[in-house]
């Protein structure tokens, strides 16, 4: 919780400030805190944003430019034509506030099931695809060094980031096949170089405000900034985990890559490398599914301590589904649920209890609880239904891939240590990655996955269909 009377000493820096009216925490944010301000101004009320995290404000995403730097990209993004709010005031050491900034408040839509699938944002998804390529295009064009950014931000090639992020998953320690045979493709089809830019990073639906009547008003969350190839940001964009119910629209849920790319090359004077936006969605689907773990893992360690980490931490499976549509597409078998063999004498079984706790928090529970509580009410809910369908899909779907791995690895051993064995194998190439029954392994075990954490996950529908 932020401290209320500090927050209003430093507001008073702000021009005219005479009090701070109300300070509420928004739901939205998984790495960072972002809270909506109220404040006396000249006599009357003025919303605000405030942008914040703990110590230097560096990304629990990975590696990034924390939120002091952040404050001077959007200044430098607004200078190049990249729509924005503006900053008021950084945070400073003295506040005892963490590090961030207040920003102007901005008016529009961040909830991305809105903007793809809302009757009001009919008109703003007709061109919003090529808004987002005009916008990416002046991004890319900013003069790193004339912006005083040169010597703050890091410099990534696209072979560089590929084995950071695998790095950074062998230290969760979490064997995932899957991930570690995405990083394997990755390695082996690395895009042509292009000319470093700025890239944003994380320039995707969900981090950009939209106007029903002017679409893209403002691009968000900078903490991911770093000099790169500029078509990671167009693969980001269109990345499968971005797509919010709407898979068909491979733009941000809204759009065609068409218009994405028409946009681009209509302001940057650039021919878009169609084989390299490839490579980065599959990349974004690599690293989403390793951020996610890192998040769960920061739940784990004490970090952070909020239920929406782990809940995040599941979601890996739907990136790695991803991966294996977009990889090595084929037909994959279902687990089957688990028949109760307990007699009604046995009650309360688990699932009932289970059951009951859901439906409180999805019912009177949560109903009675406001703001962020509210929406840490639904979290709970869903990770009380992946409890339930792990009980139920579980004992299936772990029976048919410790068969698999068995007569793929010629060893009989744990589950986790058959796994294990399995992702050193892909990692040290002592693994064909073309064998079918590898991609039979894969294929099953990750659909299986994302069947008991989020069934309803359009990838999880694509993959089963081929049966």
């Amino acid at each position: 919780m932020i401290d209320r009377a500090q927050l209003e000493r430093t507001l008073a820096r702000l021009a005219g400030f005479e009090g701070l009216v109300t300070c509420d925490r928004l739901s939205a944010g998984a790495s960072r805190e972002t809270y909506r301000l109220v404040v006396q101004t000249g006599g009357v009320e003025r919303k605000l944003a405030l942008r914040r995290a703990s110590g230097e404000g560096k990304s629990a995403m990975g590696s990034g430019p924390g939120l002091g730097i952040e404050a001077q990209l959007f200044a430098a993004a607004r200078g190049a034509g990249v729509p924005g709010p503006e900053v008021l005031l950084v945070l400073q050491p003295e506040d005892l506030l963490g590090a961030g900034f207040v920003m102007e408040w901005i008016a529009g839509e961040t909830l991305g099931g809105k903007i793809t699938r809302g009757a009001e944002f009919a008109g703003a998804r007709r061109t919003l695809a090529r808004q987002c390529g005009e916008i990416l295009a002046r991004l890319h064009a900013v003069d790193v060094k004339a912006a005083g950014l040169g010597d703050v931000l890091e410099s990534f090639t696209p072979e560089h980031v590929v084995r950071k992020t695998h790095a950074a998953y062998l230290e969760l320690g979490s064997p995932q096949p899957m991930i570690d045979f995405t990083a394997m493709w990755l390695l082996k089809n690395l895009p042509r170089a292009h000319a470093m830019k700025l890239v944003h990073g994380d320039f995707r639906n969900g981090n950009m405000i939209v106007d029903p009547a002017m679409g893209l008003v403002a691009v968000l969350d900078w903490e991911l900034a770093h000099v790169g190839d500029p078509m990671r940001d167009l693969g980001w964009l269109i990345t499968r985990s971005w797509r919010f119910g709407v898979p068909e629209k491979e733009v941000g849920g809204f759009g065609d890559v068409a218009d994405l790319v028409a946009g681009y090359e209509s302001v940057s004077g650039e021919r878009v490398d169609r084989d390299a936006i490839r490579f980065w969605e599959v990349f974004g689907s690599f690293w989403w599914s390793v951020g996610t773990l890192g998040m769960a893992q920061s739940f784990r360690n004490g970090t952070e301590a909020s239920l929406e980490r782990p809940a995040i931490g599941r979601r890996s499976s739907e990136c790695q589904i991803d991966c294996v549509n977009l990889l090595i597409p084929g037909s994959a078998r279902k687990p089957a649920a688990s028949r109760q063999s307990l007699s009604a004498t046995d009650l309360p079984r688990a699932d009932e209890l289970l059951v009951g706790i859901r439906d409180f928090l999805r019912g009177e529970g949560g109903a009675a609880l406001e703001g962020r509580n509210q929406f840490l009410a639904r979290v709970s809910a869903n990770a009380i239904d992946i409890v339930l369908r792990e009980l139920s899909l579980g004992p299936d779907a772990a029976a048919w891939e410790r068969q698999q791995l068995e007569r793929l690895l010629g060893v009989r051993s744990g589950l986790q240590q058959m796994r294990e064995k399995l992702a050193v194998a892909i990692r040290f190439g002592e693994i064909d990655l073309a064998r079918p029954d590898l991609h039979a392994c894969l294929r099953d075990s990750v659909l299986a996955q994302v069947l008991i954490d989020q069934p309803g996950y359009p990838g999880a529908a694509e993959c089963a269909a081929r049966q």
